[in-house]
């Protein structure tokens, strides 16, 4: 059977949409708790560098998963990314200082600094060309479903046992994930044996060039999720919301509903039109999430958010594939996420020096991130004017 005729509902890809699902699951059903966990140690101050420090080691670490990706293999990679984090599940509950906490977000980014990387390029690999944005699609569903059942499982351990037993559960999912990838097979014809001369980058080996647009608008657009992230826990409980997961999970419930059809869409239709859209409601959700004045309306723009989520996810990374060149798909998934983890760093570091506790302050942030959004959707139509027959 050649590539063109292959399905992608297959072993592999259902192991790796499996394997991602309870990754995913894993570091997310801490966020909501996080916050009021640093404060509960003295360090409410210190709230916008609990997904800071997670992406700045994330982003980091890009450059070497990517090449990594590209020559160790990808599974190797997966499989990294998934033992660090169940090693910090365990940790979390040992380093019960401030400053031992924020060391252990530093620590636990490398989780998505590795195995994302090596996931997207796997997909990539298995998935024929012109079926890249519907794979993305199902695989970036997914990712989500573990967005969506993890903050919601995590509020619920933490409300009925302690904050250590959802420390440990998120352990639990990253060593199911870390089985599942056992059974992987490697996609790298003429892999590498690790060595320590693997871990020097070189200028041209941390950046694929070719990418570069699709890096920009991550960054631009991402920098909005970094915020949110940020600041959605307290300002659910100022708008009388007693799970604080339930932000994530509505949004990430329509996420995944329009997921089943966004890839195809871009696929069909293109990933530039398809990006145009998504950022349009992108912008528009984050301002109404900022002029929230109540719980439904609060849940009514996460919906809107969840499903420009779903359509730009899935379009942008079959987008990032589209640009680069086949033999550094690693390198290029990487730039990506670097930009990626960049904006939603970069978004949060800023949200946390911007609300230092003072909700009122809290819209301000998010009709900013709106307007990065829409720079985000200028940029793409500037540049789709310029280049009208790419």
């Amino acid at each position: 059977m050649s590539k063109q005729q292959h399905p992608i509902y297959n072993w592999s890809f259902g192991l790796l949409c499996l394997s991602s699902l309870l990754f995913s699951a894993s570091f997310n059903m801490l966020i909501p708790e996080l916050p009021s966990y640093l404060s509960s140690m003295g360090g409410a101050e210190y709230k916008g560098l609990i997904i800071a420090l997670f992406t700045i080691t994330a982003g980091i670490s890009r450059p070497f998963s990517g090449k990594l990706t590209d020559t160790v293999g990808r599974v190797p990679v997966m499989a990294v990314g998934s033992i660090v984090c169940f090693v910090c599940g365990f940790l979390y509950p040992v380093l019960t200082t401030v400053a031992g906490f924020l060391f252990l977000r530093l620590i636990h980014g490398f989780s998505t600094g590795f195995k994302p990387t090596a996931t997207a390029a796997y997909v990539a690999d298995i998935v024929p060309v012109n079926r890249w944005g519907e794979a993305m699609g199902i695989h970036g569903l997914c990712f989500s479903t573990g967005m969506a059942i993890g903050p919601a499982i995590g509020s619920a351990i933490t409300a009925n046992y302690s904050i250590n037993v959802l420390f440990y559960c998120s352990s639990l999912f990253a060593l199911l994930s870390i089985v599942i990838l056992m059974n992987m097979k490697e996609t790298v014809k003429q892999k590498q044996k690790f060595r320590f001369s693997l871990l020097r980058i070189s200028k041209n080996e941390i950046i694929e060039g070719r990418v570069i647009p699709a890096a920009l608008v991550t960054l631009l657009s991402y920098m909005g999720y970094g915020v949110l992230l940020t600041l959605i826990p307290d300002l659910g409980d100022h708008l009388g919301m007693r799970n604080k997961g339930l932000f994530f999970m509505t949004f990430t419930i329509s996420s995944l509903l329009i997921r089943f059809i966004a890839g195809k869409v871009s696929d069909q239709y293109g990933r530039v039109k398809v990006i145009q859209v998504a950022l349009l409601l992108l912008g528009i959700a984050f301002i109404l999430i900022g002029a929230a004045s109540s719980t439904t309306t609060l849940l009514a723009a996460s919906v809107l958010y969840g499903v420009a989520t779903g359509i730009l996810s899935p379009a942008v990374n079959a987008w990032t594939v589209d640009l680069s060149h086949p033999e550094h798909r690693g390198r290029a998934m990487a730039t990506m996420y670097i930009a990626l983890e960049a904006g939603i760093g970069l978004g949060a570091f800023i949200a946390g020096l911007v609300y230092q506790d003072h909700i009122s302050r809290i819209p301000f942030n998010f009709y900013i991130s709106s307007v990065l959004t829409f720079g985000a959707l200028v940029y793409v139509v500037l540049r789709q004017r310029s280049r009208p027959t790419v």
